[in-house]
């Protein structure tokens, strides 16, 4: 977008005039400023560890909703890793592959409560055990075993590097699953001459009530959601899976691409979306913390930042900022207020605004309600002009934008 300063002037140009400005605060009295998330909505799908993850967020001033996408299959109950469990101490593997530290701790517990939890330890003791991580390679020694091998990048495609470098043919290899199938892990070792035992430990089945998942489904629709976190891929695939079902697959992606920031706290977990030709992004390190780092240091750039009437006004997901203090804005006053941003300067006529409204009908009497209570909202006089029988306007000052970042 130009700046207001490579524009043509034209009859609906700000005039040459710009409205007194209000003083600016008193030394010595700053407002306290804004936690780096507030204003922003973000979704958890999380089943595990959501309690931590929504701590994490508020404490950083973000708005949450909880969707969990998926219900964990008890350990105890699971028929296909009593299954798995069973073929493995029947006939053992020569090498095993610990993916994730929680998975392996719960395999060797379920083991335990159906009797066969030293058999399988004599099992793996036999054999070649890789760790993918660290995390896998500290429940292995809890285990009473030792791992021959692990990567220092904790990637399951170094891993697939490493056994087809010292040759999988013949080989029978147990692969301890982490929530969804690893596909190519698997088909690659297969390729190379493998049998490959899957044990599918912690898995995941759809939520028992969908109405949580729907909700959040709708918020990224609408566009009342600013961000989604992953912290598994089944999660993403529930949440695909559920679009789908609700005929909202092309909405959803939609969203997602270009309204919604997809956070995964790996890889792993963002494959389904990148499948779906979402980008994502994920932090360096595999942890729930580092997840949402990198979720506090990317949303933020997302805000639209204007000079207007002498204030620095900030347009975050659900609220807006003034001056650095949060403010927060009904959905109509925020719709309102993005559709002044976009021609910021300019008149924006009622018949446009009374468009942008949520739910809009005919009557432009309901832009002048919200927009009073917009104005109420932003507690700051000035910032919204109002030119008579054509509409509304924001008071940028008469400089270029050098906040804006869109």
């Amino acid at each position: 977008m130009a700046d207001l300063t490579d524009r043509q002037p034209s009859d609906s140009a700000p005039t040459a005039s710009a409205p007194p400005r209000p003083a600016p605060p008193e030394a010595g009295s700053p407002t306290e400023a804004a936690p780096p998330l507030s204003g922003w909505t973000i979704g958890i799908t999380a089943a595990r560890r959501a309690d931590e993850l929504a701590a994490l967020l508020q404490r950083r001033g973000a708005t949450v909703l909880r969707a969990p996408a998926l219900r964990i299959v008890p350990l105890a109950d699971d028929t296909e890793l009593l299954a798995a469990t069973r073929d493995l101490v029947a006939a053992p593997p020569d090498l095993a592959v610990a993916t994730t530290g929680i998975g392996f701790r719960g395999w060797i517990e379920a083991a335990e409560g159906w009797g066969l939890g030293d058999d399988l330890i004599a099992t793996l003791g036999k054999a070649r055990v890789l760790a993918r991580g660290p995390k896998a390679k500290g429940a292995i020694r809890a285990a009473g075993l030792r791992e021959e091998w692990s990567p220092d990048s904790e990637s399951s495609v170094e891993v697939l590097e490493h056994l087809l470098e010292q040759g999988v043919d013949g080989r029978r290899i147990a692969v301890q699953l982490h929530g969804a199938p690893l596909r190519d892990f698997v088909e690659s070792l297969r390729a190379a001459g493998a049998e490959v035992v899957e044990v599918p430990v912690y898995r995941w089945l759809p939520p028992a009530d969908p109405g949580p998942l729907d909700r959040l489904l709708d918020a990224c629709c609408s566009g009342a959601l600013d961000a989604v976190t992953f912290t598994s891929a089944p999660a993403a695939i529930s949440l695909l899976a559920r679009a789908a079902e609700r005929g909202l697959s092309a909405e959803l992606l939609h969203a997602l691409r270009r309204d919604v920031l997809p956070v995964c706290v790996g890889p792993v977990t963002a494959a389904p979306l990148e499948e779906n030709d979402v980008p994502t992004v994920w932090p360096e390190r595999m942890r729930l913390g580092a997840m949402v780092q990198t979720l506090t240091s990317r949303l933020p750039d997302r805000a639209r930042r204007l000079a207007v009437a002498g204030h620095t006004l900030e347009l975050r997901g659900q609220a807006a900022l003034v001056d650095g203090e949060l403010r927060p804005v009904p959905p109509a006053g925020m719709a309102l207020l993005r559709a002044l941003a976009r021609r910021p300067g300019w008149v924006v006529p009622r018949a446009e605004l009374l468009r942008a409204l949520p739910g809009s009908g005919d009557d432009e009497h309901a832009v002048e309600t919200a927009m009073a209570r917009l104005r109420a909202a932003l507690g700051v006089p000035g910032l919204i002009a109002t030119v008579v029988k054509r509409g509304y306007r924001l008071a940028v000052d008469p400089v270029a934008d050098p906040g804006a970042n869109h």
